[in-house]
Parts: C-alpha cells; sequence; structure tokens
C-alpha cells in the first residue's frame, strides 16, 4: 500500500434530506483519501452519517455540496453513460443485512449474475452459469447452490452469496457496509478471514463501515470515527487504540468488552457530552496533529492534546 496511490478521494462532501425548514443534513464536509490496496474504516454510533458516507461513493445518495473522485476523475455528480457503467463494475457494495439483501423470489444464480446482465449485454447462459460458479467457490459456497432460493441458507451462507455478488463484477473497490452485525457472533470470523483472503488474493481495496471498533481493530489500515455526521478523528488503527485523542473516540473505545470478568469490573466507561467543547469563541477545525493522525479541536483543546501525546510518548 502506497500512501501517495489514491484510489478514491473525498473532498469536503455533505449530504442533506429534505428541502427548506426540514432539511437535515446527515453529513457535513467530510474529507478524506482511500489508497489503493487499503482497507478503511469508517466507525461511529447508529445515526452518525457512516452508511451515508458509503451510500453516496455508491451513488446512490446524491451530494449535496463537494465531490468524490476515483482515481483523481469525478464520480458524483452528472457523469457521463460510459463512466457510470465502469463505476458500477469497478466499485460494488456488500450489504448489511444478508436476509434483506437478496431478492426471496430468485435463485441465487440470477443473485449473483444480475450485474453481469446489467452492465454486459448478450452475455451467453454458458458464460454466466460458468462465472456464477467460479464466484461461488470463492467465497467457498458449492457451485450447485446456484439453482436454490436465499431462503434455503443460514445467514452466513447468504452473506457470502452477497459477497459473490459482488466480486463476480471483478471490482476494485467494496464499500462493505456491516458485513458481519446481522450473523452470528461464531460465524462473523469466518466472513472477516474471507474478505482479508479476497483481499489479498484480488488486490481489493475496502471502506469498511461498522460500530464495532474490536472488528474494526482486526481488519483496518486506518479509521475515521464519524459523530453527528462529522469525522472527528482519523488515524491509522494502531495509533487511534494507543492514543485516543477525541473525547467521543475515547467514549466508543472504552465502551469495547474486555474478556477478562475482573478487569471488566474495574473498567471506567466514558459517556460523550458534546457540551464539554466551548466552541463559542473559536470553531473546531479538522487538523493534523501528528504524522497521519487527524482530529477535529480549536486552539485551546489542540493544546491539550499535544501535551497528552507528549506525556504518552
Amino acid at each position: 500500500m502506497s500512501k501517495t496511490d489514491v484510489l478514491l478521494s473525498a473532498r469536503d462532501i455533505s449530504v442533506t434530506f429534505g428541502k427548506g425548514h426540514k432539511a437535515f443534513q446527515a453529513v457535513k464536509h467530510v474529507s478524506f483519501d482511500i489508497y489503493k490496496g487499503e482497507t478503511f474504516g469508517v466507525v461511529g454510533e447508529s445515526g452518525s452519517g457512516k452508511t451515508t458516507i458509503g451510500r453516496a461513493i455508491m451513488r446512490i445518495q446524491p451530494l449535496s455540496s463537494g465531490e468524490i473522485c476515483y482515481n483523481g476523475e469525478r464520480i458524483s455528480g452528472s457523469i457521463s453513460r460510459e463512466l457510470d457503467q465502469e463505476m458500477t463494475r469497478k466499485i460494488q457494495m456488500i450489504f448489511q443485512d444478508p436476509m434483506a439483501s437478496l431478492n426471496e423470489r430468485a435463485k441465487v444464480e440470477y443473485i449473483v449474475a444480475e450485474g453481469l446482465y446489467n452492465v454486459s449485454h448478450g452475455v451467453s447462459h454458458e458464460y454466466v452459469h460458468e462465472a456464477v460458479s467460479r464466484a461461488l467457490s470463492d467465497v467457498g459456497l458449492l457451485p450447485e447452490f446456484a439453482s436454490r432460493f436465499p431462503h434455503e441458507f443460514s445467514g452466513g451462507q447468504r452473506q457470502r452469496i452477497g459477497i459473490a455478488r459482488a466480486l463476480i463484477m471483478q471490482p476494485e473497490f467494496i464499500v462493505a457496509d456491516e458485513p458481519i452485525s446481522a450473523l452470528d457472533v461464531s460465524i462473523r470470523a469466518q466472513v472477516l478471514n474471507l474478505l482479508q483472503k479476497l483481499k489479498r488474493e484480488r488486490g481489493l481495496t475496502y471502506l469498511f463501515i461498522s460500530h464495532d471498533l474490536s472488528v474494526m481493530r482486526f481488519i483496518c489500515d486506518r479509521i475515521a470515527v464519524v459523530h453527528l455526521g462529522e469525522i472527528v478523528e482519523l488515524a491509522d488503527t494502531d495509533t487511534l487504540y494507543r492514543h485516543p485523542l477525541h473525547p467521543y473516540t475515547r467514549a466508543l473505545l472504552s465502551a469495547i468488552p474486555v474478556p477478562n470478568p475482573e478487569v471488566e469490573k474495574k473498567k471506567k466507561l466514558l459517556v460523550y457530552d458534546p457540551s464539554m467543547h466551548d466552541y463559542s469563541k473559536e470553531k473546531p477545525t479538522f487538523v493534523q496533529i501528528e504524522p497521519g493522525h487527524y482530529v477535529l479541536a480549536n486552539g485551546p483543546e489542540l493544546e491539550t492534546y499535544r501535551e497528552r501525546l507528549a506525556k504518552q510518548d
């Protein structure tokens, strides 16, 4: 992974739902880069705007301001039909709920191959059948499962079908929206290991969306922490866990369960209160406090964070 090799870039993007006095800004002036070959995590509570960011990248949700570029080319807003088809192939999504994201009336072969039918007109049945069999095999399912319906599978198998549906398009970039949150704990590790294996074998890049920081530590190279539509902290995974600065990040990390009953009993759970910030005189900005580590803060807060980093070092 080269930090000079930016695959996807979001610049000052905002997403607003509704109009007039009913307008609600779900994403507020968010900027970040995703490098080729990395897993970039977006973490936050329910309603923080993390899924909306993923949907904006997929061009499911239009931007109200800002722009998204892929390999240096703008893909947000009005784009050509040719570029639209190219992005449909190169950027795929794995959805959160494997029960709701598959068409119950369709057989697995059609579900997995639907993207091919949309972008490759006139493909032969033999080609589709072979591609579906290969995609199912890649995610650890038997090719003969193609003739079955989704209700015949477990949650973990259904999510693998969803992954196969994304892989059949030979994508470069995958938005994984909480891909394991609806699965049993026993199956989660299998799906995470599968995603890691596919990343290595195919050179994939992921945007991994989750509310679970313990999972993010396992799979992500860098993590952006989102609160109420804003990125409050962004750093590589080790730095974020070792030196969390923003109070919201510290609160999220304090909620991670510790697999030791004695330690868990003594653990102090932090509660984030937005009123702890005094932004009446100086508004916060998103600044780099150490190499690769960004935080949303104003001047006095930055001084406090710098002192904390100096003590930790």
